[in-house]
């Protein structure tokens, strides 16, 4: 069994900072790419961004490009998201995800396990 638990999530000031994390245990050695999603209510799930096995290689949506960056730290288990100039729009609920395939991955039916989410409010 996998479980994925996000934190870091909260309130934060437009223009403020804030690093997600999310901590992967069970059966790790089984997941390779891995990606943080959210979804804002009244809207779609839509992917923020992904991470190869390795960490070698990212993706980020435009809406977060250049103000996000993801990683992770194998030895821990755990993926961060750090996200600066954070915006009103960025208000949602954060999700990782997390797949048994690698690479970097844009689309939700490729990951098989999901964390519970994390809100995180951008007060302007």
């Amino acid at each position: 069994q996998v479980q994925l638990i996000e934190s870091g999530g909260g309130l934060v000031q437009s223009g403020g900072s804030l690093r997600l994390s999310c901590e992967v245990s069970g059966r790790t050695n089984e997941l390779y790419s891995m990606g943080w999603f959210r979804q804002a209510p009244g809207k779609e799930r839509e992917l923020v961004g992904a991470i190869n096995r390795s960490g070698s290689a990212t993706y980020y949506a435009d809406s977060v490009k250049g103000r996000s960056t993801i990683s992770r730290d194998n030895a821990k288990n755990t993926m961060y998201l750090q996200m600066n100039t954070l915006k009103p729009e960025d208000t949602a609920v954060y999700y990782c995800a997390a797949s048994t395939r690698d690479g970097v991955r844009t689309h939700g039916p490729f990951y098989d396990y999901w964390g519970q989410g994390t809100q995180v409010t951008v007060s302007s």
